[in-house]
């Protein structure tokens, strides 16, 4: 084939990718603010959630995080975005349930944490929620789903969230518009390597 064919094929190929994108572009006419679930045994879930956050600060929006199960205050990123305007940071955990070992606490502490939650979900100012983790709670009962459901589709209307952890609920991930799994192929950990700093912490 001569390359005056082949650029020819390229050009009318392109376009007609062109004109699909387009047309989707044009069809997608509505704002409103997105509930999105990354989910999945892949690693990447938090942190695909905390490049939506400095995305969302570059466009000088306000954010709040809620981290749950974690109990640590010393990882990257939030060393990192504490140290941002426009951030609300709350670590609301206290540790994995198999370092706890202690259902009620457990239940408890989550329960407190989505009190602290609700607060961010009523307030119009926050732009951007991140509940990193919560997959768990709901998972392990320690939260009512439906509590969690309702309060989410009450949030202000351009108020976006983004929910990270394995194992979402199917009645989450039917209430969510977007929903990414992250698939595990490969992991250091199973190696014997230690989570790493700027990589894992």
């Amino acid at each position: 084939m001569a390359d005056s064919e082949r650029a020819q094929r390229h050009r009318n190929r392109m376009q007609r990718k062109k004109e699909v994108v387009d047309a989707a572009i044009a069809h997608a006419d509505r704002e409103q603010g997105l509930l999105l679930v990354l989910t999945g045994n892949g690693k990447g879930k938090s942190s695909s959630a905390f490049g939506m956050m400095a995305r969302a600060l570059g466009h000088g929006m306000r954010v709040g995080v809620a981290q749950f199960i974690k109990g640590r205050s010393d990882t990257g990123e939030e060393a990192f975005f504490r140290t941002q305007g426009n951030v609300i940071w709350h670590v609301l955990g206290e540790g994995f349930t198999w370092d706890t070992q202690n259902l009620e606490r457990d239940t408890e502490t989550a329960q407190r944490g989505w009190a602290i939650v609700q607060t961010m979900l009523r307030d119009p100012s926050l732009d951007l929620i991140i509940l990193d983790e919560l997959t768990y709670p709901l998972k392990f009962g320690w939260l009512d789903l439906t509590t969690v459901l309702n309060d989410l589709k009450h949030r202000p209307p351009m108020q976006h969230v983004v929910i990270t952890g394995r194992g979402a609920p199917d009645a989450l991930c039917d209430a969510a518009d977007t929903v990414t799994e992250m698939t595990d192929i490969k992991h250091a950990f199973r190696s014997g390597i230690q989570a790493q700093k700027g990589i894992d912490l």
